[in-house]
């Protein structure tokens, strides 16, 4: 397409860039990462299309980091333009420093926080990013210059589930030649951010060398088709990590899980499984290291874990099937020191505790006025661990009401120090929803849903810095814990 004017993408190629990505059902009410760039920009005049045909709505983000001192008003035009449009706009204020190191990776990290943040609080279950062909050819140099393994080297995925939606790519496979020129043919002049030419950032140096700023070059053409191929590959082992979970695996909302070891097996699909499992339980990210996964993988599988085992924050405890011999299973629970060590959050609908659980209302009800609530349920309440008997964190007496209402509940006693519980400004406890304590009015109105921050189970996202792998956590011995 070098050589001439690149084409528009029209609203039936858009609509078949959606298909696969969902289903969305009647009237779907999406939002989108808009910056007012030309690729954004194209993005939410392709989306606002598709969701009106379709009986939907579109709200446009318009993220403002306040690295520059213009970029306020920046935002408040970008939005002024889509209201222009017919398009639902807010602006998402970050107020972020500027200076220091990996701005660009905290900038990008914040801003989809905040996104996600705004998806929650304006029900809308899927965000769209405009990322396109040259973006992911990009991402595959930077990650292969970084030491990415293969699954790093598929790029950026089209599908990523958060707690808060579904994060879309839907234009991964497009040359940005044809988004500009969708903003081009609507007569609309898009913003552009000089931090994108500012050579001190290795990105910027990346899309100088490949010198193909329209991607309609060979060298982008191949790189994303090396994207698409890694990512084949990736999605055939994270349906073989699915299939051996849903087999091997029951994860509680209550924030643990049981293993069937014999049903998880030794091979590389059971490590890649267990640290999925054990990255879900501890409210990671992010997997821990393979190296660490696969020590904890052979312990179990040669019994030699019998005693426990923790690994990133939670503890697998091997226990013993009741009448049934030398049968096991493996109880994964967050480690109780570790859930001591989490922060105490608000007890205000949206706020997370430990990167597992997050405060919501009862019935799902939205947030009063803008989804953006200003208080928590009562002045002084907020979620903390639950703690146990060495602590003092629970009275003797009341610890027992809490012992019986987890058995009634079929909550193992390991996993109730790190339980979410509602405290008051003293530290008194108020509420332990989980447990369904106390049986009504408790808690105000609120609800703690299991909600680990990685997403759920084979949910996969790029660890950060692109992909190079992480350093190995050990495998300690578990000491006991309990209420």
């Amino acid at each position: 397409m070098s050589g001439a004017a690149a084409a528009p993408v029209t609203e039936a190629e858009f609509a078949a860039l959606m298909a696969p990505l969902g289903p969305f059902g009647a009237a779907p009410r999406i939002a989108a990462g808009v910056s007012g760039g030309p690729h954004s920009l194209a993005l939410a005049l392709l989306a606002d299309r598709w969701a009106r045909a379709r009986g939907g709505t579109l709200l446009a983000l318009v993220v403002d980091h306040g690295l520059r001192p213009e970029s306020a008003a920046e935002a408040q035009g970008v939005a002024a333009l889509l209201a222009g449009r017919g398009i639902g706009a807010r602006v998402l204020r970050l107020g972020l420093a500027p200076g220091g190191t990996r701005l660009q990776e905290r900038a990008r990290a914040a801003r989809m926080a905040a996104l996600l943040g705004a998806c929650r609080e304006a029900g809308a279950p899927w965000l769209l990013l405009g990322h396109h062909r040259g973006d992911q050819a990009e991402t595959l140099l930077f990650r292969a210059l970084r030491g990415s393994g293969t699954a790093g080297l598929a790029g950026m995925a089209p599908v990523r589930a958060a707690a808060e939606a579904l994060v879309l790519r839907p234009l991964l496979g497009v040359a940005p030649a044809r988004l500009e020129a969708v903003v081009a043919a609507a007569g609309l002049a898009p913003v552009r951010d000089p931090s994108n030419a500012d050579g001190r950032f290795a990105r910027v140096r990346l899309r100088a060398a490949l010198g193909d700023p329209g991607g309609t070059g060979a060298a982008t053409a191949a790189l994303a088709a090396a994207a698409a191929a890694f990512a084949a590959r990736r999605a055939a082992a994270e349906a073989a990590m699915a299939d051996r979970l849903a087999a091997a695996a029951a994860v509680r909302p209550e924030g643990f899980a049981w293993l069937d070891p014999a049903a998880l097996g030794r091979d590389a699909v059971a490590e890649a499984a267990l640290g999925e499992l054990v990255r879900l339980i501890g409210g990671a990210a992010f997997a821990p290291g393979r190296e660490a996964v696969r020590r904890l993988a052979a312990r179990l599988g040669e019994g030699a874990a019998r005693g426990g085992a923790t690994l990133a924050g939670v503890r697998l405890q091997v226990m013993p099937e009741a009448g049934q011999g030398s049968a096991r299973r493996v109880l994964l629970v967050r480690e109780a020191a570790a859930a001591r060590r989490a922060a105490a959050v608000p007890a205000v609908p949206g706020a997370v505790w430990d990167g597992r659980f997050r405060v919501g209302r009862s019935g799902g009800a939205p947030p009063p006025g803008d989804g953006a609530p200003s208080a928590p349920a009562r002045p002084g309440w907020h979620i903390a661990a639950l703690g146990g008997a060495e602590d003092g964190a629970v009275p003797a007496g009341l610890r027992r009401t809490l012992r019986r209402a987890a058995t009634r509940r079929g909550v193992p006693g390991l996993a109730l120090a790190g339980l979410p519980a509602v405290r008051d400004e003293r530290g008194r406890l108020v509420a332990v929803p989980a447990l369904g304590y106390p049986e009504a009015g408790g808690a105000a109105g609120l609800v703690l849903d299991f909600a680990p921050a990685g997403g759920p189970l084979a949910a996969w996202a790029p660890p950060p810095g692109g992909g190079a792998e992480r350093p190995a956590d050990g495998v300690a011995p578990a000491g006991a814990q309990g209420l």
